[in-house]
């Protein structure tokens, strides 16, 4: 009788105490992730650099296109007081 009440308490041990086993592990575990975690908030990825760049290039050629349109406009209208365009320039600006 005690045999059988054994085998099945040897049998449900790795059960239940997984659990024990798996919670330690993530307690453990839990600084190392939040680390990183921070890590990667604090830090800027490749994709995200090029991502931002791209934008502000796209910013600094639209400012770019608004004034070389106003400049082309006030050529038009009076050619003799025009000059070459010397206005803000996207790819000059740092």
């Amino acid at each position: 009788m005690r045999k059988p009440v054994l085998i099945a308490a040897a049998a449900l041990l790795p059960l239940t105490a997984g659990g024990c086993v798996r919670t330690a592990a993530s307690v453990v575990t839990a600084p190392f992730k939040a680390a990183g975690q921070v890590v990667d908030w604090t830090t800027t990825s490749q994709d995200e650099a090029d991502r931002n760049y791209g934008r502000k290039m796209r910013k600094k050629e639209a400012r770019e296109g608004r004034e070389r349109r106003e400049w082309e406009k006030r050529c038009r209208k009076d050619p003799e007081n025009c000059g070459s365009y010397d206005g803000y320039v996207a790819s000059h600006d740092n």
